[in-house]
């Protein structure tokens, strides 16, 4: 008897979706088993089956490419699976950013008894850590001592005798730093010895740790990566008053540490090493660390790697069987963009007195009590965190940095990564400065205010990003720190409509269309691509030709001052519109500046 001929059935491998599935398998069906499935209703057997495979290999179809993309950056989709990407390349994620500004602050001091000046024993020191409140409730933390007998401060007469005309209060005024924010303290219990412990902290809006203890007093420090083993504390500079240093920087070798992580909705983690205390060999023998040589346990050099001298292969040691209390500063989670003189409320204050024995206390009180503070400039900063293609953006320039500046796009990075409690910037762009025959760069920042529009990066943070790119800037390199011109812009419009159509619905349509697009934040020098506002206005339903599409330069009160000629910078073909490479563009308030009509 013949073998039975084997079916070659053939398969449609690009049938992935339900509909194409479910028409493939009634088709095979049909063709190979008319005798065995007849009834194809839809009560029928044969079309639950149908419909139930279908069901399965669309679920298997939608997954297989759900999981292939989220493996790759450049399709992923999770911004949890995009910030795990960003680790592995080297990126490390912000939490709520830090506003850094500066505040005046002011005290009445009693004259002397000579009437000659203030009384200097009652001149205070207020201490770092100082909190004030803004009109808008949100707390800003002092940032350095404030000594009230710098020679530098401000010091008149606020206050005269009425018989005499004799000075009896001094009124002095001196500047400081703040940031945004508020102290914090959570205890967290470390349970049994466990490798490459994790511990999560409840608080999310936690911008950075100040501390860490466990139960017996001992500090835990946190480090950029766990086989780092020199930090730098801040210890107090003695010698003041001369050099106007309030800090030194000293290196000291650490065992006990942790790397601070975040998940993607901010949560704090602190991550610890794999080593045990009394079983890890953390500080290794100077005979060990300058040289390896097998069989030799000396060294005959007089000098070795001081770097070397924790030589713990299990990155740090791990807190076990304790409680971990955990100082922060938290951030809020709303916009704390504060305008100027709204910082004008004393939450809590640390004064110091040289002798406080020797003080009156009732005049003390006062010189306590008569603290003022406020704000000259407004506080603000970025305050929203960048959405997936930011962050993707800012990953892809990340990886070639590899912790040093030398491109534009080096710069840029590096800006972007400069850490939360140093401020922050919304948008940065890089140049060549063309008047300079050296290699001198033009770094062009910009922030936002408390409504989220453009404005100027205020000196502080231009000084802390100075000061940050200085440890990644290339030796020849010189950089200007520069404020880009805001180009504002409005758009005007000339819509058809379709026949029968609602012109008053359609015309608010084409706004709510255009409002929504042009309210995020262009990149400095990115052009305005009047073409997209076409495309857009064709999308809409109802909305039958787009006659005319214009942009208008938008100057005066609440906008920029800088008039720009549209006509003048359009393209060739009058496309887009051509935007400097110092200079930003900015749709400020889309519901006004966009305009429109139906005919």
């Amino acid at each position: 008897m013949p073998d039975e001929q084997k079916k070659i059935i053939p398969i449609n491998y690009t049938a992935r979706d339900y509909e194409s599935i479910r028409q493939e398998l009634l088709t095979i069906v049909e063709r190979f088993y008319p005798d065995t499935l007849q009834d194809f209703s839809e009560g029928s057997f044969g079309s639950l089956m149908l419909d139930a495979v279908s069901y399965v290999g669309d679920q298997l179809s939608f997954y297989l490419d759900y999981n292939v993309n989220e493996t790759f950056l450049d399709t992923a989709y999770q911004y949890d699976n995009i910030l795990r990407h960003g680790r592995i390349l080297g990126y490390r994620p912000k939490n709520g950013p830090s506003l850094y500004g500066e505040v005046e602050l002011f005290v009445m001091v009693p004259a002397a008894a000579s009437g000659l000046g203030p009384d200097t024993r009652y001149i205070p020191l207020l201490k770092r850590g100082s909190t004030f409140t803004s009109t808008t409730r949100h707390s800003f933390v002092l940032l350095d001592n404030i000594d009230f007998k710098n020679p530098t401060n401000i010091t008149i007469v606020a206050q005269v005798a009425e018989d005499t005309g004799a000075p009896t209060q001094y009124a002095i005024k001196a500047t400081g730093k703040v940031v945004s924010g508020f102290f914090g303290q959570e205890s967290i219990r470390a349970g049994s010895f466990e490798r490459y412990k994790r511990l999560a902290l409840r608080s999310a809006n936690v911008a950075e740790i100040l501390k860490v203890l466990d139960s017996q007093g001992k500090e835990y420090f946190e480090v950029e990566y766990l086989s780092q083993d020199i930090i730098f504390k801040e210890m107090p500079n003695s010698n003041y008053q001369q050099d106007n240093v309030p800090s030194v920087l000293k290196p000291t070798l650490v065992s006990r540490k942790f790397v601070l992580e975040r998940n993607s909705r901010g949560q704090p983690i602190l991550q610890f090493g794999s080593g045990q205390a009394g079983t890890t060999k953390v500080v290794a023998e100077p005979q060990e660390v300058a040289m390896d040589v097998f069989g030799k346990d000396y060294v005959s050099a007089t000098t070795f790697d001081p770097t070397r001298l924790s030589q713990n292969e299990n990155f740090g040691l791990v807190p076990h069987d304790t409680t971990l209390t955990v100082q922060y500063r938290g951030t809020n989670p709303i916009n704390t963009n504060v305008g100027a003189n709204s910082v004008v409320n004393i939450a809590t204050v640390n004064f110091e007195f040289d002798d406080v024995t020797v003080l009156e206390e009732a005049k003390r009180l006062d010189v306590v009590r008569s603290i003022e503070v406020t704000n000259p400039q407004p506080i603000v900063g970025s305050v929203n965190q960048p959405n997936s293609s930011e962050v993707k953006r800012r990953i892809y320039d990340t990886f070639p940095t590899q912790n040093r500046a030398v491109t534009q796009a080096d710069y840029e990075s590096m800006a972007y990564r400069m850490p939360a409690k140093f401020g922050s910037i919304k948008r940065v762009s890089t140049q060549k400065d063309p008047n300079s025959q050296k290699r001198n760069l033009n770094l062009y920042v910009i922030s936002e205010d408390t409504a989220g529009k453009l404005t100027t990066t205020n000196n502080t943070i231009k000084r802390n990003l100075k000061t940050w790119l200085n440890h990644y800037r290339m030796i020849n390199d010189t950089i200007d720190i520069l404020d880009p011109y805001i180009i504002n812009v409005g758009i005007e419009f000339v819509v058809k409509p379709q026949v029968n159509a609602n012109k008053y619905e359609i015309l608010n349509q084409c706004v709510d269309r255009l409002a929504k697009k042009y309210n995020t934040v262009y990149y400095i020098g990115e052009p305005i691509y009047i073409s997209d506002i076409y495309n857009e206005l064709k999308k809409i339903t109802g909305v039958l030709d787009v006659i005319q599409v214009k942009l208008v330069s938008k100057t005066g009160e609440n906008y920029s001052s800088i008039e720009y000629n549209i006509n003048q910078n359009l393209s060739p073909d009058g496309s887009y519109l051509i935007i400097p490479k110092n200079a930003i563009v900015e749709v400020k308030y889309p519901s006004v500046d966009i305009k429109g009509k139906v005919r």
